[in-house]
C-alpha cells in the first residue's frame, strides 16, 4: 500500500526465523510475517507462541509509527544479560497492517541480538 511515496507490505511467508540474544534462543518461528517498509529494514513478526514468552520483562517503552500505530516494548532476559527494549508489538495496528496485530518483532540491530532467516544471519 502506497501513501505519499511510503509504501508498506505485509505478507505471510514460510522463513524458518531464528532470533538470540546471546547465546540463548528466544524464539523459533516457521510462520513469520513480513513486513517491508520504506526507509526501514525488513522486519519479521512472530506469533508470541513460538516466542520464549518467559524470557521477556515488559518496559515502559512505547513508540508511535504514523503508518502501524502505537507499540509496546519488552526486554530480553538472556543468562546475564539483559537486552533492553529489543522486542515490540503493536497490540492494536491501523487497520492497513492488521495482520501484524499481537505479533512480535525483534531489532536485530540491537547489540546481542541475532536474527536467522532460513539458516543465514540478517
Amino acid at each position: 500500500m502506497n501513501t505519499q511515496g511510503h509504501d508498506i507490505e505485509v505478507t505471510p511467508v514460510s522463513d524458518q526465523v531464528v532470533v538470540r540474544v546471546g547465546d540463548v534462543i528466544v524464539a523459533t518461528s516457521s510462520r513469520p510475517v513480513l513486513l517491508t517498509e520504506t526507509g526501514c529494514p525488513p522486519r519479521y513478526y512472530l506469533p508470541s507462541a513460538d516466542v520464549q514468552m518467559d524470557l521477556l520483562r515488559s518496559s515502559a517503552t512505547t513508540s508511535h509509527c504514523p503508518f502501524k500505530g502505537d507499540a509496546t516494548y519488552w526486554s530480553v532476559q538472556g543468562g546475564d544479560a539483559v537486552a533492553e527494549d529489543v522486542v515490540w508489538s503493536y497490540t492494536e495496528p491501523f487497520p492497513r497492517v492488521k495482520e501484524i496485530a499481537g505479533l512480535l518483532a525483534f531489532w536485530g540491530e540491537k547489540p546481542g541480538v541475532t536474527i536467522e532467516v532460513n539458516g543465514q544471519a540478517t
